[in-house]
């Protein structure tokens, strides 16, 4: 087993579930309050200063996710590889689209949104929880 590529993966999965955990406990729910007066803005400004952490944080799990996967992938490396995958895959399908089509608020939208962000939290955790196995076997 590459010991290098299980500590990145590892260092990657673990930061990429403590930025999503911050955005299920703390920011989405601050964006999901916001009145309806100040929403336009708000959501505005949330999207353009997290979308450079989202490509960051993604950047890094999907590239130490390449890396564990080539290396010698235990049972571990696979999971915290699907739960990367099913976190990247609720972004892409459903959560930016739903930033797209909320430039009002939509509290059916917003419902949609906060759901979706609760598996990604659920997954970037899963991934965690793999990486760990990956880097104790």
């Amino acid at each position: 087993m590459n010991t290098d590529a299980n500590v990145w993966l590892l260092a990657a999965v673990a930061l990429h579930a403590g930025f999503q955990l911050t955005v299920t406990a703390i920011v989405y729910p601050a964006l999901a309050g916001t009145p309806d007066d100040d929403w336009g803005e708000t959501h505005a400004r949330h999207s353009r200063r997290i979308a450079p952490l989202v490509t960051l944080v993604y950047g890094a799990a999907v590239v130490a996710c390449a890396l564990a996967a080539t290396a010698d992938p235990s049972l571990g490396t696979w999971v915290a590889l699907a739960g990367t995958a099913v976190a990247i895959l609720v972004t892409t399908t459903v959560a930016a689209p739903l930033h797209g089509r909320l430039d009002a608020r939509d509290p059916a939208l917003v419902a949609r949104l906060l759901a979706a962000d609760r598996v990604r939290c659920a997954s970037a955790f899963l991934a965690l929880a793999g990486a760990v196995g990956a880097a104790l076997v």
